[in-house]
């Protein structure tokens, strides 16, 4: 959408500010190298600020921008038991079992109510007004609908928070995978010597990914039981951001969307991480719009994962518009 746009600016000579690409392929990886990047080439990048389209909208009849985005630390756990797999009907009963062990630590992880027993983890966490989380919850959202998409028979999470507040404004841990033993066909009688899991941690406001992947190493560790050892590896994080809708980029991106999508957008915080735009504000202090055109029903991370074809040309025809707005901006 971007490529075509400025094509689109560039061939009809109405593109009236400098534009930087930034394209790098390790998002999904963590980014590992593109704080180093950054830090190293800090006047290449120099700019009034930064546009990126890795977000989604609330619907084609109901544009939104996203303003809020949520952390992450991510976290693999390895379980070690015996030295060896063992005979489940030799040694079953008398030795502790990795694959049991890690299911019960994960287990302890929450509570009955939804809430991370971490000690610490929520020390941090900011929390929204009645008023702020009125309008969040203002917005078009079917719980019906959403559980009938899903094939769910009803939500779950932390108690005392609705569907659209757990998925944005408050933080989660989930196990992403888990794995250990024998998992072929057929049947194979074992006690494994290892087990394993990757778990996700997305954050709020004002938490730090360093802290809570520090909190999570050692509250898991204390939860094995004798004759288990744990190790822990830190893969990768990310800060949780909220961008301001007052400045001059946010009015130019709202105007531009009005126009393309004939309704005025509301901003909204979501779930996602992007730790790249905590990075563009630490290391160049610049503030990102999140001018995306996705929808939640493009099943993202998800086989057949999708993009609408309508939400394309939109999204070209929007972002042309608010390089105009931009640029033509009274304050800049």
């Amino acid at each position: 959408m971007h490529i075509k746009a400025f094509e689109k600016l560039l061939r009809t000579k109405s593109l009236h500010c400098n534009v930087k690409f930034m394209i790098e392929g390790e998002e999904e990886v963590g980014s590992v190298h593109l704080g180093a990047f950054i830090r190293d080439h800090r006047a290449l990048l120099k700019a009034d600020m930064v546009l990126v389209s890795d977000t989604s909208m609330i619907a084609l009849d109901f544009p939104s921008i996203t303003v809020g985005l949520r952390g992450l630390a991510y976290m693999e756990v390895e379980v070690t038991g015996p030295n060896r797999d063992l005979h489940s009907g030799v040694y079953g009963g008398a030795v502790a079992n990795p694959l049991n062990a890690l299911c019960n630590m994960i287990a302890a992880l929450k509570d009955v109510h939804g809430r991370i027993t971490i000690p610490g983890f929520y020390n941090d966490v900011v929390s929204l007004s009645p008023e702020e989380r009125k309008l969040m919850n203002s917005v078009p959202f079917s719980e019906a609908d959403y559980c009938s998409e899903l094939d769910i028979e009803a939500t779950a999470g932390e108690e005392g928070f609705t569907t659209l507040e757990r998925t944005s404004i408050r933080p989660t841990l989930d196990v992403n995978g888990i794995w250990g033993g024998y998992t072929g066909k057929g049947a194979k009688t074992v006690l494994p010597a290892k087990a394993f899991a990757k778990i996700s941690m997305r954050l709020v406001p004002d938490q730090k990914s360093a802290t809570i992947a520090q909190q999570f190493d050692q509250h898991f560790r204390s939860l094995a039981p004798a004759g288990i050892r744990v190790e822990v590896t830190h893969h990768h994080g990310g800060e949780p951001v909220v961008t301001p809708i007052d400045s001059s980029a946010y009015r130019a991106a709202s105007a531009a969307m009005e126009k393309v999508f004939g309704k005025a957008p509301v901003p909204q915080r979501t779930g996602g991480s992007i730790p790249v735009v905590a990075l563009f504000e630490k290391e160049l202090g610049l503030k990102t719009i999140l001018l995306g055109f996705g929808l939640d029903s493009d099943a993202i991370h998800s086989p057949n994962e999708r993009f609408g074809v309508v939400n394309y040309f939109k999204g070209i025809e929007t972002i042309m518009a608010f390089y105009h707005e931009y640029a033509g901006s009274s304050n800049r």
